[in-house]
């Protein structure tokens, strides 16, 4: 379970007037303290919204193979936190699953299609994203076949079966040594708010994306990720490195070079690369006002 330390961060406290973590038992006020389960997201992808409600905003997503820990559910929508960085909302319940054993293999491609045999003329049943986790249980050929009942699609039918091709795959634990390669990878991918996958993305959600690829764990949000990744480096636009994250009031950026920046933003409305100094110019003229800190991840490239 996501160790719970801040009460302060509504964001990563599972709490609300009638239901809380049982942890939280004397901590916060609750009608009823619960002991969540461990489950398992089994769609492609899905939002993490703050009401149960489908026309709520996004607040993240979470990706196949993503472990939750689910405490309620009811009309559809099942009140979750994310392991993977303590996220707390509202999945739709079709989404997730009790009893799915940990992913195997890490979606390495940008995304991939998932097909109901080993071969790729079939119509595919869906698409996975780069990251996903995904349960092998064998190989056929050129494919693996993902065990049973780790998988659903768009409507929410479950397949008798479901194989990835194995070449855009790779085994848990191999990791991407440069995470900056990777936001490279996602140039062009379109600016999605709480997007965090390779068909939208937020600025922290690729930020996260590509340092957990490099097995480095981040915080979902630019604020936490300001306060809790790397080390403090002074706050000047000269010498820095590939990896280096350039943090705005509500934004972030990872440098490629000494002087070029990548990141998700809504200027673009995508994931772009603009020299560094110009993007400080335009923001501080028009959205979050000058650069607040930069921080340097000192497991990625040139660091």
């Amino acid at each position: 379970m996501f160790p719970i330390t801040d009460l302060s961060d509504a964001r990563l406290v599972p709490a609300r007037p009638d239901l809380a973590d049982i942890r939280l038992r004397g901590r916060v006020d609750a009608a009823r303290y619960v002991a969540g389960q461990s489950a398992r997201l089994i769609a492609a992808s899905a939002p993490l919204r703050r009401r149960p409600s489908g026309d709520a905003g996004i607040e993240t997503e979470a990706v196949m193979g993503d472990p939750v820990t689910l405490y309620d559910t009811g009309e559809g929508f099942a009140f979750v936190q994310l392991e993977n960085d303590g996220y707390v909302g509202y999945l739709p319940e079709a989404a997730i699953a009790l009893d799915v054993p940990p992913p195997t293999h890490r979606v390495t491609a940008l995304r991939t299609f998932l097909y109901p045999a080993a071969n790729m003329k079939r119509p595919p049943l869906g698409h996975v994203s780069l990251g996903a986790g995904l349960g092998i249980a064998g190989r056929e050929g050129d494919f693996l076949r993902l065990a049973d009942g780790a998988h659903t699609f768009h409507d929410g039918a479950f397949a008798d079966g479901a194989y990835v091709f194995a070449d855009h795959c790779a085994p848990v634990g191999i990791v991407e040594p440069d995470p900056a390669a990777t936001a490279e990878r996602l140039v062009g991918t379109p600016y999605l708010w709480g997007g965090r996958t390779s068909l939208g993305l937020d600025c922290s959600g690729l930020v996260q994306l590509c340092l957990a690829l490099a097995g480095i764990p981040s915080p979902r949000d630019a604020d936490q990720q300001e306060a809790g990744l790397g080390t403090a480096l002074p706050t000047r636009l000269d010498g820095l490195v590939r990896g280096d994250l350039v943090f705005w009031r509500g934004h972030v950026g990872m440098m490629l070079d000494e002087t070029r920046l990548i990141h998700a933003n809504g200027h673009h409305m995508t994931v772009a690369v603009e020299p560094l100094a110009g993007a400080v110019e335009r923001i501080a003229e028009k959205s979050y006002g000058a650069v607040t800190s930069i921080r340097r991840i000192t497991s990625s490239v040139g660091s």
